[in-house]
Parts: C-alpha cells; structure tokens; sequence
C-alpha cells in the first residue's frame, strides 16, 4: 500500500474520531485536511515520500473557497430556510390542523391521517425537517394523546410526516446535492416529487388499516360532530389555498422555466413573510427571530461546505478519489448490486453523520463510480444525467429513512425535545419502527423503477 493511500485511510479515521470525540464537524473537516497536508508535506521532505501535499494545496483551497461563495445555486440556501421558518411563525399550519381535524373526525386515525397531510404540505413548504417535527409534535401530540391515541401511532406519525420535509421539494438537501453532483436542481425536485407522495401515501394507508384493525389505539373524538356541511370542506380549501399558492409559485416557476431555483427561492421568502402578515403573525421580534435563525442554520451550513471543501480537495490531491473507486468497482456485486451496497454505506453513516456532512463528503467522491456504471437508467431523452439523478433520489430516501432510525435519528431526539410529560425515548423508538420499514417498502419501489424519478422530468422539460 502506497503512502498517499495510507494518509487517505488514516484522514477519514481522524475525522470520525475526532467527531465522535465531540469537536465540531466543520471545525473537524477544516483542521484535518489541514493537518494532513503538513503531514504529506513533512513526509515529502524528510521521508522521500511522493505525496504531493504542500502549502500550494493550501492555496488552491482559497479559490475552491470562493467558489462555493460566489456560486448563485446556494444563494437558495438562506432563501428557503427563511421562507421555513417563517411558515413556522405564520400560523398556518395550526389553521389547517383545526379544520382539517374536524373533516376527518368520523375517520378512525383521522387525526394521525391529517398530521400526515399537514406533514406533506409543510414539506413542500418548509424543507426543513427540524421546523417541521418540531411543529408537528407541538401542535398534534398533546391532541392525539388527550383523543387517547397509542403512543406508538402518534409518536411514529409525528415523526415520520415531519422527515418528508428533506425529500419533498423545496429541499435544501437537493439544492446542496445539486450543486455537488452537477445536477440540474429542477430534474431534482421534479424527480422528488413521486418518491415523496409515495410515501406520503404509505403512510396514509398503513395508518388507515392500522386503524380498521386497531381501533381502540386510534378512538374517534368525544362528542365528534358529523361532517355534513359543505362550509367545512370549504374552510379547509381556504385553509390550504395560501401554502398552495406559495407552493405553485416557487416549484411552478421552477419547472416552467419562469425563473431559476435561487429566484424562486426569493419569491418563497416574500410569499411566506407576506402570508405571516396575512394572519397578523408578523412583528418585528418575529421577524428578528426568524432572521437571526436564518442566520444560525445558514452560517452553520456553509461552514460545513469550507470544511468539506477543504477536505475534499486534500483528499483528492492523494488520490482518494481514485482509491474508493478501485475499492468499490472491485467488489462483486454487479452494477445495481453496487448501488445497494453504497446505499447501505449511506444509511450507516446516517446513524452517526448529519445528512449535511454525507451530501458534501460522499457524493462528490460516489459520482464517478456511479457514472462508469451500466445501469440502464432511461432519460427519455430529455433528462441529463439519468443515472445520477436516480442515485441522487435513492440516497435522499436512504437518508430519510436515518432520520428515524434507532438509536440516533436526528428526528427522534427533535421530537422528544417536545414531548409531554410521560413520552419516553422506548416509546418514541417502538412508534418508528412501521414507518421504517414503509420507507424501505418506498425505497425499494424506486429502485425497481427509476421512472418514479425519471418520467415526470421527462414530461416537464420535454414539452
């Protein structure tokens, strides 16, 4: 074994130990890219080692730097986690809560079926899954529980319809992927758009069923009204009509060519700070929060992206590119057996990483492996890059389904930071574990069927 691929093994050990040490990644990143070129520089001189690390690797990292600075893509970043937040003080998700919960009162887990929807709607609203958990757990939990519901459906419905949010477009994780694979953002959102409703109605469904077969755990509500007025259906139309409109206006702008993702990015931010205004949500402490919130998520994004970028270059100047390819490419699994086993990788570095850190580590380097694959993915002709654009969804499913997953879903502990009295973390675990294995269920249907990916950027941009 070569030197340089010595210092390519021993660069990711650092990193995960020093990360499970406690430092913070960015910091992590940064400093062990760092660390190693002095360590290939000295090697060089003293060793007569050929590493090619120097204080000039160092140099290129500025311009990389400024790269992802000057790069419009990500100006979407900032736009969109403040048209989130600013969803999350509008009010509106309470709006629907209340009316939709009376549509489906006579339903046995119509409770859980509305926070679901709500879940979808605030996906293709939000993208931000700790403001959508979050919500969610706030607003429905205390009801669900008071309604008698089983702890396990409530908790596991809470959290899984607020995971959504990092798959259904906008996402800010498709943005960064984007970015990071050369992938048109547009064939990523619009290829989003099925994997997410398919979940969406996996749940729905196994909720429905669940309540058929276990009605006690999900009891209609004490002295229910029936539904047989049409004011209430067209409360909750009117209810749903304002993120709907913001909705169209973003994603519709995108996929009709009106305007590109940072722009629209833009108009979700007016439209969510005038839909806060709308319901006399919006003061200036309100718009001082959300702001310096902006802030916080933004500024602790993009110094995750110097780190990487940073790390990423160092590695590749020893050629660890290179190695993963040569370590993945000879395994023998075949191509889609191939695609598997990184999806496993993914999925286990999802228990400890944040999606933030795998998108800007990972995919740079899986890309070219993924690229020299014979996978037979169809592009209808229209779609650039067919193969990668399916890969990319897969890996976004696969990171969903870490979000959940014990013992460390990010979105476990975002839910119990909310939860009443009496909810613990077993309980929370245990209600999980059905909507795990729906989005494996929805995993492996996109993978049997790239067209879930594929054909609705084919029709969009085709046309």
């Amino acid at each position: 074994m070569e030197v340089s691929e010595i210092l390519v093994i021993a660069m990711f050990g650092t990193f995960m130990l020093l990360l499970f040490i406690g430092y913070p990644v960015a910091w992590v990143l940064g400093g062990v890219a760092i660390l190693f070129t002095a360590v290939g520089y000295f090697s060089d001189i003293y060793l007569d080692t050929i590493t090619g690390l120097d204080y000039n690797v160092l140099g290129l990292a500025v311009g990389r730097i400024y790269g992802v600075m000057d790069n419009w893509v990500l100006v979407a970043l900032p736009m969109f986690i403040f048209m989130g937040l600013m969803l999350d003080k509008s009010g509106v998700a309470e709006r629907m809560m209340h009316s939709m919960q009376r549509l489906f009162g006579n339903v046995r887990g119509g409770l859980a079926i509305t926070v679901t929807l709500i879940g979808v709607i605030l996906a293709a609203s939000t993208g931000i899954i700790g403001a959508s958990v979050v919500l969610l757990g706030l607003m429905s939990l205390p009801v669900m529980l008071n309604q008698n519901y089983s702890k396990s459906i409530a908790l596991g419905t809470v959290a899984s319809a607020g995971c959504l949010g990092i798959l259904i477009p906008p996402s800010i994780m498709l943005v960064i992927m984007g970015d990071q694979m050369a992938l048109s953002v547009g064939d990523l959102f619009m290829g989003a758009v099925f994997p997410g409703l398919l979940l969406g109605v996996l749940y729905i469904g196994y909720i429905f069923i669940y309540g058929l077969i276990k009605p006690n755990n999900v009891p209609l509500a004490e002295n229910q009204e029936p539904v047989n007025e049409w004011s209430l259906v067209g409360r909750v139309f009117l209810d749903i009509i304002p993120p709907a409109i913001l909705i169209l206006a973003v994603l519709g702008s995108i996929f009709a060519g009106i305007a590109t993702v940072t722009e629209a990015s833009g108009i979700g931010a007016i439209g969510a700070t005038i839909m806060a205004m709308m319901y006399r949500r919006l003061d200036f402490a309100v718009l001082k929060e959300v702001v310096i919130n902006t802030f916080n998520t933004a500024g602790y994004i993009f110094a995750i992206f110097v780190g990487a970028t940073v790390f990423a270059l160092v590695l590749r100047e020893l050629g660890g590119d290179e190695l993963i390819e040569d370590v993945l490419t000879g395994l023998p699994f075949g191509d889609m057996g191939l695609i598997l086993f990184i999806l496993l990788i993914v999925f286990l570095l999802g228990f400890f990483l944040d999606w933030i850190e795998i998108t800007l580590i990972m995919l740079p380097l899986l890309a070219p492996v993924v690229s020299g694959l014979d996978l037979g993915v169809d592009g209808y002709g229209v779609v650039d890059k067919p193969e990668l654009v399916w890969f990319a969804l897969l890996v976004a499913v696969t990171l969903q389904t870490s979000f959940l997953t014990p013992p460390v879903g990010f979105a476990l502990f975002y839910l119990k930071g909310v939860c009443p009295p009496g909810v613990t973390l077993l309980d929370i675990y245990k209600g999980v574990i059905p909507f795990v294995i729906l989005q494996m269920i929805g995993l492996a249907l996109v993978f049997m069927f790239p067209a879930l990916v594929t054909w609705l950027p084919s029709v969009a941009y085709g046309n």
